[in-house]
């Protein structure tokens, strides 16, 4: 489940870059990093600013060939982005729920420009089971929160929604355990 907060440095632990690591099918290895890879994207995360050359002094390999790993990392969605990471409480924003919706069919597309419009929708996802999307919401206050929910609802094409308030996030977002296994595989 996301985070109550909206981490989006590669390069702190709690951060949602690297987006992807895949592994081939039944857990079958692993077609998309290696060891190096597992270790340059460890060095990215526990220190962001980081330049390539230190990179690869740090790793002991060729400068050329930390610019080309990252670019092919890149390039596959493995890393998606360096930007800073935002603590949406830090902005004035420390509520944070999770919306189910359920919607009309045949209108996903007209709900997901909808809830693209309303900057307090962090995430959008379209599930499985109870539900059509899941959406994770920020507030300013409780109070707030009820003006967030009646703009998100507020469109003829969602039906339904059932909202849950985040009281604490034990384990936030978190990708470098995953990575460790991915590179190891």
């Amino acid at each position: 489940m996301p985070p109550a907060h909206s981490p989006s440095t590669p390069g702190s632990p709690n951060s949602p870059a690297p987006q992807a690591v895949s592994t081939t099918p039944a857990g079958g290895g692993n077609d998309t990093i290696d060891a190096l890879d597992g270790r340059l994207i460890r060095l990215l995360a526990e220190e962001p600013r980081i330049g390539v050359l230190e990179c690869s002094r740090r790793l002991q390999v060729a400068r050329g060939t930390v610019q080309a790993r990252l670019d092919r990392l890149q390039a596959k969605g493995v890393i998606g982005g360096f930007g800073p990471e935002v603590d949406p409480a830090a902005i004035g924003y420390p509520v944070t729920a999770f919306a189910t919706l359920e919607i009309s069919q045949g209108q996903g597309a007209d709900v997901r420009a909808h809830l693209a419009r309303v900057p307090e929708v962090l995430e959008l996802h379209t599930i499985t089971g109870i539900g059509d999307m899941l959406v994770r919401i920020v507030a300013r206050s409780n109070a707030d929160l009820q003006r967030v929910l009646d703009r998100v609802v507020g469109f003829d094409g969602i039906v339904r929604s059932s909202t849950a308030i985040v009281l604490e996030n034990p384990v936030p977002y978190r990708i470098l355990p995953l990575v460790d296994q991915a590179a190891a595989e």
